[in-house]
C-alpha cells in the first residue's frame, strides 16, 4: 500500500468527536492519511486540568505529536478547534513543540483567536442543557437541528445527536463561559500560511459573512467560500465540499512548495533541533504564496528576477521555491549583509536599478540568457546599459549570493545537500553532536538516505531515456 503524501489533522467543533470526521474521510482519495484529534472531552477523551485554550492545544499537541510521521501535514478544524488549530498553528510556527510540516489550514465556520460571537440567549440556552448532567437526547437533537440548514439523513443525524450526547458535561460548560470567550489574538498574531475558510450561509453565529471580518487579519493568505444552504455543521452536511477543498488546498501547497522528506521531519521535530532553528525551518517550508505582490520591486522587475534565479538555481518544474518572492520580502524587511560601496546605491535601489539595465537586453532563448549572465559575471556589463559594467558586476553578485542563499536555506534543500548540522545545536539532549566522524558513516539519528544521490527530476528521466 503506497503510503499517504499528507497527513489531515482533524479537531471536530463542541459537541462533536470523531464521527463528524469520517463523512469527510471517506470523501478524501488515498493520499491523505486523516486522524481525528478528539479535544478534551469529547468522545472518550479525558477532560482538560482547566478550560483555558491553551490546555486544548497542549491535548491536541500531544496527539500530533504522537501520530505526525515526520511528512507534511494539514488542519482540518471546525468551530470551537478553528480557536485551538489557530493556537496549535502559532506553537508550530515558534517552534516550542516537537513537531514539524504544518502546511496549510482548512477551516469550518472557525471560531475565531477572538472571543466568539455567540447570543447571550443562546450561551445561556445550552448552558442549561448540561444543568443537571449529560446533555439529553432531546437537547441534543434541538442542538443538531439549530446548526443545519437542512435535516440531515437519518444516519448522520443519530450519528451527530450521539456525539453530541458523549460529550462531556464539564467540557461543554467551560468552553461556553470561558474557552468561547477568551481572547488569544495577540499570542496567534497573523499566521502566513495557506488556509481555505468554509462557511454555510445559514449559519447565524459563525457564517460566510462574519468570516472574513474575524479571520482576515489572523489568516492573510486565507480565501473564504461560502456554501449556499448550509448550516454550522459542515463535515455532516457538506463532506464533499469540504473534501474538495482538503485536495484543493493540497494541491496548491504541492505545486508551490519544496516537500520535506518525512526522515528529516522527524529529525527536525526531534529534541536534537533546538527551538529557534525548528522555527525557522518552519518558517521556510511553508508554500510560497502565488498571488504574492512585490513589497520592493515592482511586478516586471519580480518577473525578471524569477527568470534569472531560474538560470542560476535550476529547479524541478513542481515543488519549486519561488526564489525571486523570497528575496523581494527579505529586502521589504531590512534583510542583506550590510555592506555596499562607499556612496553606492542601498539594497533596494540597487536591485531596482540593477534589474532594470538587465531588463534591456534580456534575451527570450535560455541559451542567450546563460550568456547576458556570463558577459555580466566577467565584467562586460549590458550591451547599451546604463550601469557601470564593474557597478554591475558587483550587484550580481550580491544577487547571486541571495538567491543561492534562499534556496539553501529550505529544508528541503538541506535534505537535498545532506546537511543535518542544525540538529546538533541541543542543549537538553544527552549528546548533540556526531559520534561518527569517518566517510561513508552517520550517526543512528541521522536520516538514512543522507549521503545519497538525490533523485533525478521528471526532465532528468526524460533526458536519460531519450
Amino acid at each position: 500500500m503506497t503510503a499517504a503524501a499528507s497527513t489531515v489533522f482533524f479537531l471536530p467543533g463542541l459537541g462533536l468527536d470523531a464521527a463528524a470526521v469520517a463523512p469527510v474521510a471517506r470523501e478524501l482519495d488515498a493520499r491523505f492519511r486523516v486522524i481525528t484529534v478528539e479535544l478534551p472531552g469529547q468522545g472518550d477523551t479525558a477532560d482538560a486540568p482547566d478550560g483555558s485554550v491553551e490546555s486544548q492545544v497542549d491535548a491536541a499537541l500531544a496527539v500530533i505529536a504522537e501520530q505526525a510521521d515526520g511528512g507534511p501535514w494539514m488542519l482540518c478544524a471546525h468551530s470551537m478547534g478553528g480557536k485551538v488549530a489557530a493556537g496549535i498553528a502559532a506553537r508550530v510556527r515558534g517552534g516550542d513543540v516537537p513537531v514539524f510540516g504544518l502546511l496549510g489550514v482548512v477551516l469550518l465556520a472557525p471560531s475565531p483567536p477572538t472571543p466568539e460571537p455567540m447570543p447571550d440567549a443562546k450561551r445561556h440556552q445550552m448552558l442549561t442543557w448540561v444543568e443537571d448532567g449529560p446533555i439529553a437526547e432531546a437537547d441534543a437533537q434541538t442542538f443538531v437541528d439549530d446548526n443545519v440548514g437542512a435535516s440531515l439523513p437519518a444516519e448522520l443525524q443519530a450519528a451527530a445527536v450521539a456525539s453530541v450526547q458523549a460529550m462531556s458535561p464539564v467540557a461543554w460548560r467551560r468552553w461556553l463561559e470561558q474557552g468561547s470567550v477568551e481572547d488569544i489574538a495577540s499570542s496567534v498574531g497573523a499566521l502566513d500560511l495557506p488556509c481555505t475558510v468554509l462557511a454555510g450561509d445559514q449559519d447565524d453565529a459563525l457564517g460566510a459573512a462574519v468570516q472574513p471580518e474575524l479571520l482576515s487579519d489572523v489568516y492573510p493568505r486565507a480565501r473564504f467560500v461560502s456554501l449556499a444552504g448550509a448550516g454550522h455543521l459542515l463535515s455532516f452536511e457538506r463532506p464533499v465540499e469540504v473534501a474538495r477543498a482538503i485536495t484543493e488546498l493540497w494541491d496548491e501547497i504541492v505545486a508551490h512548495s519544496a516537500i520535506v522528506p518525512a526522515e528529516w521531519g522527524l529529525v527536525i521535530a526531534s529534541p536534537r533541533t533546538t527551538p529557534r532553528a525548528r522555527s525557522a525551518l518552519a518558517c521556510r517550508a511553508l508554500p510560497d504564496d502565488p498571488r504574492y505582490r512585490p513589497r520592493v520591486l515592482s511586478v516586471e522587475q519580480l518577473e525578471l528576477l524569477r527568470a534569472v534565479a531560474d538560470r542560476l538555481v535550476p529547479q524541478p518544474a513542481g515543488g519549486r521555491i519561488d526564489l525571486a518572492a523570497r528575496v523581494d520580502a527579505d529586502l521589504a524587511a531590512g534583510g542583506g549583509d550590510g555592506w555596499r560601496p562607499v556612496g553606492g546605491l542601498t539594497d533596494d535601489e540597487a536591485y531596482r536599478a540593477g534589474l532594470d539595465d538587465l531588463r534591456t537586453a534580456w534575451p527570450d532563448s535560455a541559451e542567450d540568457q546563460d550568456a547576458l549572465i556570463g558577459a555580466v559575471i566577467d565584467g562586460q556589463g549590458v550591451p547599451g546599459g546604463a550601469i557601470d559594467a564593474d557597478d554591475l558586476r558587483r550587484w550580481f553578485e550580491d544577487l547571486r549570493v541571495d538567491v543561492t542563499r534562499e534556496w539553501l536555506i529550505h529544508p528541503a534543500s538541506l535534505a537535498r545537500v545532506g546537511y543535518d548540522g542544525f540538529a546538533t545545536g541541543a542543549e537538553d539532549v544527552d549528546f548533540a553532536g556526531y559520534r561518527e566522524l569517518g566517510a561513508d558513516t552517520r550517526d543512528d539519528w541521522e536520516p538514512a538516505d543522507l549521503g545519497a544521490a538525490p533523485a533525478p527530476t521528471p526532465a532528468q528521466q526524460q533526458e536519460d531515456t531519450a
